[in-house]
């Protein structure tokens, strides 16, 4: 028995191991914090073999708008060379993080000021649910004058291919400028990628150019406007793109069912991380019951331990979108 015990603990031994040696990604000469998988995987396809540590801080298929960073992800940021992340209202810790950053030298790439003025407000779209707010009464007057003073911006900016050309072009500086002696090797790489990104790129043109529909039923929120504004897409949906709600009313139910009988479509679609709840209650809803529920994958919740990339993600949504607007 005792012995069985000894062979046991060395196996476990041996699996914690392996386990800890499994992802050497973060090790490095020179080291990348990233938040979110897409930034992650641009990076890496960017750094390609050369001496550089990347870590994705959201690894645990925590999405953006739930993540909160724990103290071995505050001293990660503090001592790395480079540190990307979106920039959004989620990212409201970032500030803080930074203040404690040791490394003054760092390189630190906010997306949404990558993006300038191709950052687009939250937009509400005929039939979508409006997010109601729980507020103290003392508090109502002063939210109501600032509301107009603070637009709500769209955080999704990764879900768009011609976005993550330019984000490419940021993470391609910064590792330039940290290792100067591989800027060469990096320029290639990022060549290559960006070939990868454009192919795709063209062949979204392609096929939604080609398709008999222009408009997506989304029975859920909608984090995928920069991927519809990019290609001419319409869409109707129940939610915004951030909101929290999750329970649609009536009404909303009601409007989405008849504009999909109306464009004749035979796919309701959802996020990656839906319950299908709203899209059954669509169908139900729907003169036309012979409809399918697919999801569009929004990589908030991807990880670098799912063996998938952004590009294979996207050329997926690209299918998704096709049947979609059949």
């Amino acid at each position: 028995m005792k012995k069985k015990l000894i062979t046991l603990f060395c196996m476990m031994l041996a699996f914690g191991l392996l386990t800890a040696c499994g992802d050497d990604s973060e090790n490095g000469k020179y080291k990348v914090v990233t938040t979110i998988f897409p930034v992650y995987d641009w990076t890496k396809n960017i750094a390609g073999k050369e001496d550089v540590g990347v870590s994705l801080l959201m690894n645990s298929g925590v999405d953006l708008h739930s993540y909160q960073p724990s103290a071995d992800d505050i001293a990660k940021i503090s001592s790395c060379d480079v540190f990307i992340y979106v920039g959004g209202e989620s990212d409201a810790w970032v500030d803080d993080a930074l203040k404690q950053a040791t490394n003054k030298d760092m390189i630190v790439i906010n997306l949404m000021d990558s993006l300038g003025s191709g950052v687009k407000e939250e937009e509400m779209v005929e039939g979508m649910e409006p997010e109601e707010e729980e507020e103290d009464e003392e508090d109502v007057e002063e939210a109501d004058e600032e509301e107009d003073d603070e637009p709500e911006y769209d955080e999704h900016v990764w879900l768009s291919l011609q976005n993550a050309m330019i984000f490419c072009d940021d993470i391609l500086a910064a590792l330039e400028t940290v290792d100067p002696e591989h800027a060469e090797a990096y320029e290639s790489n990022a060549e290559a990628y960006y070939e990868k990104l454009d192919e795709l790129d063209s062949r979204y043109y392609d096929v939604i150019g080609e398709a008999e529909n222009d408009t997506l039923v989304f029975a859920d929120r909608f984090p995928f406007r920069y991927l519809t504004d990019d290609y001419g897409l319409e869409y109707y949906a129940a939610f915004a793109g951030c909101s929290a709600e999750t329970e649609a009313s009536f009404d909303t139910i009601v409007f989405l069912a008849k504009k999909a009988d109306e464009l004749g479509t035979k796919t309701i679609l959802t996020i990656e991380s839906g319950d299908q709840k709203i899209a059954k209650t669509v169908i139900d809803n729907m003169q036309t019951k012979d409809v399918k529920i697919v999801a569009l994958d929004s990589l908030q919740s991807a990880t670098s331990k799912s063996g998938t990339s952004y590009l294979k993600v996207m050329e997926e949504n690209l299918k998704v979108i096709e049947q979609a607007l059949k």
